[in-house]
């Protein structure tokens, strides 16, 4: 959870009825699936994406470990700031303004304001945590609309700031993940293509995966600076594999933290995957990004990958909303 200069961690058919209003207290969770996915979102939790199913089987793909994982929203702005006698954490500190939609270290979880559902689409809407302080709402609110289709899973993201701190500065351009996803490390092979011709089908590349450690041995996630189709994947053994599209991204993140090759949901074990664009966050800026989730074998996510850069050519690109304050 932090800026890539420093240690970053841990077919149904929509129906046409209307919207219905879901709050934590009926569920905790919104549900969408169809014979190849099953996506929930966590309700007490920030709506976050805290599983990803294989048709109805009951193994999840998705790190749920602390509140730092799920596959979720995560942004930085502004200077590190040490903190420690405002409930910091002494491990994270100083740090960045970094508005997390899951929790906060100390487990504090985001407040829901909004959940809806419609078929295999859902919109949540909630106050992030500060992930370095115990207890600290951020002075924002994100917002998430999930569509499922097939074996790809369509996520909008927004993230409005009214922040009044002064503490941070509103001069600083960050990193930011576009999202931070943690699939199980039983995901343990990692491929993206690097080449210079993208999309024209050249062979995929077969990455080294990069261990995050700390103390006297630290290192970082692996960076990737020429991901050239925008998506990176991590298959199992047995070919089946979680692919994350972030059209937007400047480059990659990536890694595995423990070395257990055979994690599941509720392990220390995971794998990591962020795409990354840099961009500076003034105290009122509105923040939007898309991403795509793709599921099955490294042909199918490509192949699900060129679709969707082959539509996004036959249509007009949407205006830009990175930082809609002036």
């Amino acid at each position: 959870m932090r800026a890539l200069t420093i240690v970053i961690v841990v077919l149904t058919a929509v129906c046409a009825l209307p919207l219905r209003a879901q709050s934590a207290g009926q569920s905790d969770y919104l549900e969408i699936k169809n014979r190849k996915i099953t996506l929930r979102q966590d309700l007490t939790r920030g709506g976050a994406i805290c599983f990803i199913g294989r048709g109805r089987k009951a193994r999840n793909y998705v790190n749920i470990h602390d509140e730092g994982r799920y596959i979720q929203q995560s942004y930085y702005a502004g200077r590190s700031v040490e903190r420690q006698a405002e409930g910091q954490s002494s491990f994270w500190s100083p740090w960045a303004w970094n508005p997390i939609q899951v929790g906060d270290y100390k487990r504090n979880r985001a407040q829901i304001l909004e959940s809806r559902q419609q078929g295999t689409s859902t919109y949540v809407k909630c106050i992030p945590m500060l992930w370095d302080m115990n207890n600290h709402p951020a002075e924002a609110e994100m917002e998430q609309w999930t569509d499922l289709q097939s074996n790809v899973v369509h996520v909008r993201c927004r993230l409005t700031c009214h922040r009044t701190d002064t503490i941070y500065g509103a001069d600083s351009e960050n990193h930011q993940e576009i999202p931070a996803v943690y699939p199980i490390s039983s995901l343990n092979h990692l491929y993206a293509y690097q080449g210079a011709r993208p999309f024209t089908s050249e062979a995929v590349d077969s990455l080294e995966v990069e261990e995050l450690r700390f103390g006297e041995d630290a290192h970082g996630w692996g960076s990737y600076s020429s991901i050239t189709e925008c998506w990176m994947a991590f298959v199992g053994d047995d070919g089946w594999g979680i692919g994350v599209y972030s059209p937007s991204a400047e480059q990659f993140l990536a890694g595995r933290y423990q070395q257990s090759r055979s994690g599941e949901s509720d392990d220390d074990a995971t794998s990591y995957i962020a795409p990354v664009r840099s961009q500076r966050m003034k105290p009122d800026s509105v923040v939007e990004y898309e991403y795509y989730l793709l599921f099955g074998s490294i042909k199918q996510i490509r192949q699900a990958v060129y679709r969707l850069h082959s539509s996004s050519l036959a249509s007009p690109a949407p205006a830009k909303a990175e930082e809609c304050s002036t």
